[in-house]
């Protein structure tokens, strides 16, 4: 009975083996868009006032902010790593996104991502955005295996579900609620590494298995099989 199991599953998953760029694909969908308007939004393209010279740098406020020790990152060489940054996210983005020299282009799509997360986010904890529920965080799992801080995740879920009600409150007594959540409800953004975190991991498994089969053009210009 077993061996019939497994003969059975076996053959399903070679059946299926054509479809394995799928997840890739999917992958590369999500991360494509993100990492462009990322790095467009870091460079001059959008600016028809300055010439096309200058609009391939990096935005004035986007170096200030890279360079700034006070308000911002406090990097050296704040023009050249804007720019680059900017660059390697758009033209990176990009190529993601029709699967060309996808393994490559991870590499310093991850770079960003690690520096993004360790500069920006990092001292704001993993969330992105602040969950008011501790009964279903994901603190609560870290929790029950003992891991130092999340405790302190499912006080502040807490005290987060506190505020935000009171900003509920504020804006039903005084505000316009129907129009101010006629696109969403309001929440506690926390801007911690969840997302960067996650960029890098599919990131990673691009780097690995690549693009995908049939679904990018990496598959079509691959060196053809030796006979």
């Amino acid at each position: 009975m077993l061996t019939t199991v497994t003969g059975v599953y076996r053959s399903l998953l070679s059946q299926l083996s054509f479809l394995d760029g799928l997840p890739s694909l999917c992958m590369r969908l999500i991360l494509a868009p993100v990492m462009i308007i990322a790095g467009f939004n870091k460079l001059n393209l959008a600016n028809s006032d300055l010439a096309w010279s200058q609009r391939l740098l990096a935005d004035a406020n986007v170096i200030a902010w890279f360079g700034n020790s006070d308000w911002g990152l406090g990097l050296p060489f704040a023009e050249v790593l804007a720019f680059l940054a900017g660059w390697t996210e758009f033209l990176g983005g990009w190529l993601i996104l029709v699967g060309l020299f996808t393994r490559l282009v991870s590499i310093p799509l991850m770079f960003t991502m690690v520096v993004a997360a360790t500069t920006v986010h990092w001292h704001n904890g993993w969330f992105a955005i602040t969950p008011t529920n501790p009964d279903t965080s994901a603190a609560k799992v870290l929790d029950w295996v003992g891991i130092p801080g999340a405790q302190q995740s499912l006080e502040n879920s807490i005290q987060a579900k506190q505020r935000l009600d009171i900003m509920k409150q504020l804006i039903g007594e005084n505000g316009r609620p129907e129009y101010l959540y006629e696109t969403g409800n309001i929440v506690i953004l926390n801007n911690g590494i969840e997302f960067a975190s996650i960029y890098f991991v599919m990131l990673l498994a691009l780097f690995f298995y690549g693009g995908g089969r049939f679904v990018s053009l990496d598959y079509y210009l691959r060196p053809a099989p030796r006979e």
